[in-house]
């Protein structure tokens, strides 16, 4: 497998992926998340302006979408808990995995804490599979924050340092 950056052409593929990443929500419990469209055209759209949208893909074929980048998150900066460190940290959001293939999301995890070393992702706590995941890749839940519109997302935290 390879991660490479997305591009305008891969737009309709990586809508997609999202689309079958909010039915896998709806058929495994989560009827929360990602609602409404959610991510919107604009928003992918605005990810690949700032170079922060990801494919991870093998033999050509497209198996994940995800945004990464680093820097601060401001919707990280309250948490009900406690992060691991406060150090410098690197972001994943959105990760959507086509066919839900094993192994993706874990070579996308591990893709992200070689770029640096300390990470942090949130999910709904409706989605289990992915909470799930991210405890089997070393992940630590340090507690719950907010989104902007007040919504809480449980947060996880790994970290090398």
């Amino acid at each position: 497998m390879t991660i490479r950056n997305a591009t305008l052409a891969d737009l309709p593929v990586i809508e997609t992926l999202y689309a079958d990443g909010r039915q896998y929500m709806r058929d495994h419990g989560n009827m929360n998340q990602w609602i409404n469209g959610y991510p919107s055209r604009d928003l992918l759209l605005d990810d690949l302006a700032k170079n922060q949208l990801f494919l991870a893909e093998e033999e050509g074929a497209i198996l994940a979408v995800f945004v990464y980048f680093f820097g601060n998150d401001p919707t990280y900066d309250v948490i009900d808990g406690a992060w691991l460190n406060d150090a410098p940290y690197g972001v994943i959001h959105r990760i959507a995995v086509g066919a839900h293939r094993k192994g993706v999301a874990s070579f996308v995890f591990e893709h992200c804490l070689s770029l640096c070393h300390n990470l942090k992702i949130d999910t709904h706590a409706d989605n289990l599979p992915m909470q799930k995941s991210l405890l089997k890749n070393g992940f630590t839940h340090t507690g719950v924050i907010h989104l902007a519109d007040g919504a809480p997302r449980e947060a996880f935290q790994k970290t090398t340092l």
